[in-house]
């Protein structure tokens, strides 16, 4: 049977070949066409990895909100003295709410209840007349302070004055030394070096009390 079949095969072989050709060209377009318009299969579908940057990014922005909490401290003549949690853009009345409100002795007439709070911030509410006592004592200390005492000063001091050097100022522990403390700031020209002109740059700034 095999025998018969070539003999065949190579007595039409030209007629066959043509055909055969045909067919194979034919049958591959075919083929090429059925490939092109399948549907995709699932092993071609490749899947998309999950990024965790969007929830990361949430945690992030949470965390950023938590530091940025703002402590105020509310101090003095409240009901509830303490430290207090606010949020950005609150003011200074929401801090003095939080503190149970003002005592009937408060005096809030010096604060600004619409300042925006900071993070650490200090309120202190004062007692009445606690602010005149405070003010009479600054004021006291500040025309005070300034003064130089030339009874008690030493060298170094006294040579802070104008026209005052450490010799002068030496002239006048002499002085003092000698004479006794000076009883009226006129009483300084007394002192070898100091004139009329000296002194009158030195009145406003010495005392002897």
């Amino acid at each position: 049977m095999i025998f018969l079949f070539r003999l065949l095969v190579q007595k039409y072989k030209k007629k066959l070949l043509f055909p055969t050709t045909v067919m194979t060209i034919v049958l591959f377009f075919v083929i090429q066409s059925h490939f092109k318009s399948a549907p995709p299969t699932a092993d071609l579908v490749q899947p998309i990895p999950f990024e965790n940057s969007f929830i990361e990014h949430q945690e992030s922005t949470t965390k950023y909100v938590e530091d940025n909490a703002i402590f105020v401290e509310v101090k003095g003549a409240v009901n509830n003295p303490g430290v207090y949690e606010l949020t950005e853009g609150d003011r200074v009345l929401n801090a003095i709410e939080l503190a149970g409100g003002y005592l009937d002795t408060a005096k809030s007439i010096n604060i600004n209840h619409a300042q925006r709070v900071v993070d650490e911030m200090v309120i202190y509410v004062p007692l009445e007349g606690e602010i005149e006592e405070i003010e009479t004592i600054a004021a006291t200390n500040s025309t005070s302070s300034h003064l130089v005492n030339i009874n008690k000063a030493d060298a170094m001091m006294l040579s802070t004055l104008p026209g005052i050097g450490l010799a002068k100022a030496e002239a006048i522990l002499a002085y003092r030394e000698g004479t006794g403390n000076f009883k009226e700031k006129q009483d300084l020209m007394n002192v070898t070096g100091i004139g009329q002109k000296t002194f009158e740059k030195l009145e406003p700034l010495i005392t002897v009390k």
